[in-house]
């Protein structure tokens, strides 16, 4: 058992949407050992500027860029894989070695989540919520039926 106190500092959000959780995570993740997120999915973006570099991020955490936290996504994030493999190699492409980790419990979101999620929007009209068509609301529906697919089934080839 270490002799050094822990600290745990959460950032979360109160509001709908943009609330600037993403500079307060910005101020801490520099010396932080951990940075998690542990909600939502790519449907929105985050810009952070460290040391003159600018990086666009929508799905990892955003400690990625200062080398030393763990990023973690967690179980409660919704992970298009594509998304996902898109933003590794673009933050690779800008010299960052990323230290990331997924839960193996995040829900994936899958080609027909997000044609779904097209449908909805288009059938709805004038009366849509606002939809980004990533497929955020079909798979949060799946898991909440308890019935998604997750990043572990897509390591069980005889499952999935």
């Amino acid at each position: 058992v270490s002799s050094n106190p822990s600290k745990i500092t959460a950032i979360v959000g109160a509001q709908w949407g943009d609330e600037g959780k993403g500079k307060i995570t910005d101020f801490f993740a520099g010396e932080s050992d951990y940075v998690v997120r542990f909600h939502g999915g790519n449907n929105a973006g985050h810009t952070v500027i460290v040391e003159g570099n600018t990086f666009k991020l929508h799905l990892i955490p955003s400690g990625i860029v200062y080398g030393e936290p763990m990023s973690i996504i967690g179980n409660g994030v919704v992970v298009d894989p594509k998304a996902l493999l898109d933003e590794i190699a673009y933050v690779k492409e800008k010299g960052i070695l990323p230290k990331l980790m997924v839960s193996d419990r995040a829900h994936v979101i899958m080609p027909y989540h997000i044609a779904l999620d097209g449908a909805l929007s288009g059938h709805q009209g004038d009366l849509a919520a606002g939809s980004t068509r990533r497929g955020i609301a079909p798979v949060y529906a799946d898991k909440m039926f308890r019935n998604g697919i997750r990043m572990v089934d897509l390591l069980e080839p005889d499952v999935f």
